[in-house]
C-alpha cells in the first residue's frame, strides 16, 4: 500500500473547504490500495486556526485516513529540526526561504513537499482553500481520481486506460510525474475589473508577462488566454490525455507530482503571485509524461480582496509577478533548449543543472523591469481611483522592485543547491519528527 499526501495550505478561514477535502480523502481510499495523510499547513489567525482544528477533529473518516495539521510554530520547529540533521550551511537563510515572513505560494508548497517526505508519501496532492469542487449526477468529481491511476506508473503502461496520447515512444518510457487540471469560475487572477474599466488598461497590463521578445501576435493572443482556465464550462464525463502537459492548461490548485517535488523545490519569492509554478515548466520540457483531466476545480473569490488593504497586498503581488517574469522566462527558454537533456541516466531531473540555469536567469538587465513599471504605472493612472493609489504606492519601490525580483531567483537557486539535503533529513525525521515536535508545543 502506498502512502499519499493531500494538501491545504492556508491563511484564511476555510472550515467548509476542509471538509470537502476530507471527503476527497476518502474517496481515494474507498477506491485506490492507499493510504492518505490529510496535511493541512495553517498560518492564519489564532482563532481562525483554532476554528479549523476544532473541525478538522470533529471528521469521521475512514482508517487509512490520517489528519496533520501544522501551525506557522509547528512548521518552523520541524524545519529546524531538519536542518539539524543535515548540518546544511545558511540554515537560518534556507529557514527564512522555507518559512518567510510574507506570503510566498512557493515556500508554503515547498513545506507541503518535505512534510509529505517525512510521512513517507510517494505523492502530493495540492489544492487550494479558495476552491471546491464540482458535482456530477449528485456527486463530487474528485482530481484525485486521476491522480492515483496514472502517477507513478510507467506512461506507456496507461496508453490503453487514457482517452488519447501524444507522447512520443522514448517520452512514454518514462515514469509519469504529474497530474493536474485546471478550474472553472472566475479568474484565477483578480484582475477583470481592470477589463471592465479599460480594456486598452488591461491589455497594456496583462501582455507584460509575455517574453520581451514576444511578436504582437504573440502577446494578443497571450492576454486571450491568460488567466480563464477550463472557463464556465460544467463537467460532464471523464477526459483524459497522456501527453507533456502544458502549464497554461492546469492549475496549482489542482495539481498531483511524483518524485519532481523530491528533486527540485517550488521559488520561495514572497509577496508574487504564480511563484509556484516551475514545477510545471520543468516537467513539460525535460519531457517527463503526465496526465491533462477534466476534472477541473471550481474557483471562487474571498472577500478580504475587496477591502483595501487586500486590494493593495494583492494588486503589488501581481505587480511582482510580472517582473518575475524577466528572469523565469529566460529560464524557461533555458529549460526548453535543455529539453530530456535535464533528465539523469535513471530518467530523473537532475537538480544541478537546474539550479545552474536558474542562476544565470538572474542576471538581467533591470532595464526590461523598469520599463514593465512604468507601463503598470501609466495603466493605473488611467485607471484612476485604488489603482491610482497602487502606483503611488509602488513609485518609491521604483528602484528596489527589479533588485528583489533578482534576488528572488536567487535565493531559489540556492535552494534548489540545498534541496537535496533538505530532503534527505526530513525523510530521516520520518513521522517521528514532525510528532515530536507538535508534542513539544
Amino acid at each position: 500500500m502506498r502512502s499519499v499526501c493531500l494538501t491545504l495550505p492556508t491563511d484564511r478561514e476555510c472550515v467548509a473547504t476542509l471538509g470537502l477535502l476530507a471527503e476527497e480523502a476518502a474517496y481515494a481510499v474507498g477506491h485506490f490500495d492507499v493510504e492518505v495523510h490529510l496535511l493541512v499547513l495553517d498560518s492564519s489567525a489564532p482563532r481562525t486556526r483554532a476554528a479549523h482544528r476544532a473541525a478538522l477533529r470533529r471528521l469521521t473518516l475512514p482508517p487509512r485516513v490520517r489528519v496533520h495539521h501544522v501551525d506557522e510554530e509547528e512548521q518552523r520547529a520541524f524545519l529546524r529540526h531538519v536542518l539539524a540533521l543535515t548540518d546544511t550551511p545558511k540554515a537560518e537563510l534556507l529557514l527564512d526561504l522555507m518559512l518567510p515572513s510574507a506570503p510566498s505560494y512557493g515556500a508554503c508548497t515547498n513545506r507541503a513537499f518535505l512534510l509529505s517526505l517525512a510521512l513517507g508519501c510517494v505523492s502530493v496532492h495540492r489544492r487550494d482553500s479558495d476552491s471546491r469542487y464540482q458535482e456530477h449526477d449528485g456527486r463530487k468529481v474528485f482530481p484525485i481520481h486521476h491522480e492515483l491511476r496514472a502517477l507513478g506508473a510507467r506512461a506507456a503502461d496507461l496508453i490503453d486506460d487514457v482517452d488519447e496520447c501524444d507522447l512520443t515512444p522514448r517520452e512514454a518510457a518514462r515514469t509519469v510525474s504529474l497530474v493536474g487540471a485546471s478550474f472553472v469560475g472566475p479568474p484565477s487572477v483578480d484582475i477583470a475589473e481592470i477589463a471592465a474599466l479599460d480594456p486598452a488598461a488591461y491589455y497594456d497590463v496583462v501582455s507584460l508577462w509575455a517574453p520581451a521578445d514576444a511578436t504582437e501576435e504573440e502577446r494578443r493572443a497571450l492576454v486571450a488566454e491568460s488567466f480563464l482556465g477550463a472557463g464556465n464550462d460544467a463537467f460532464e464525463r471523464d477526459h483524459t490525455l497522456l501527453t507533456r502537459v502544458d502549464p497554461m492548461r492546469v492549475d496549482m490548485c489542482n495539481i498531483a507530482f511524483q518524485d519532481v517535488h523530491a528533486r527540485v523545490p517550488l521559488p520561495p519569492a514572497t509577496n508574487t503571485i504564480g511563484s509556484d509554478y516551475f514545477l510545471l515548466h520543468l516537467v513539460h520540457h525535460a519531457g517527463l509524461p503526465g496526465v491533462l483531466h477534466n476534472r477541473h476545480i471550481v474557483n471562487y473569490y474571498t472577500g478580504e480582496r475587496r477591502t483595501d488593504a487586500g486590494f493593495l497586498a494583492y494588486q503589488t503581488r501581481f505587480v511582482k509577478f510580472l517582473l518575475s517574469m524577466a528572469h523565469l522566462h529566460p529560464a524557461y527558454a533555458a529549460l526548453a533548449r535543455a529539453g530530456s537533456g535535464l533528465l539523469r541516466d535513471d530518467g530523473t531531473v537532475d537538480a544541478e543543472q537546474v539550479a545552474a540555469l536558474v542562476r544565470r536567469a538572474a542576471v538581467v538587465d533591470p532595464a526590461e523591469n523598469l520599463d514593465r513599471l512604468d507601463r503598470v504605472d501609466d495603466a493605473y493612472r488611467r485607471l484612476g481611483g485604488r489603482y491610482a493609489d497602487v502606483a503611488d504606492h509602488l513609485r518609491p519601490s521604483r528602484e528596489a522592485l527589479p533588485a528583489e525580483a533578482r534576488s528572488d531567483m536567487e535565493d531559489y537557486a540556492l535552494l534548489i543547491d540545498a534541496w537535496s539535503a533538505l530532503v534527505a533529513g526530513a525523510r530521516q525525521a520520518g513521522p517521528a519528527g514532525l510528532r515530536a515536535v507538535q508534542e513539544e508545543r
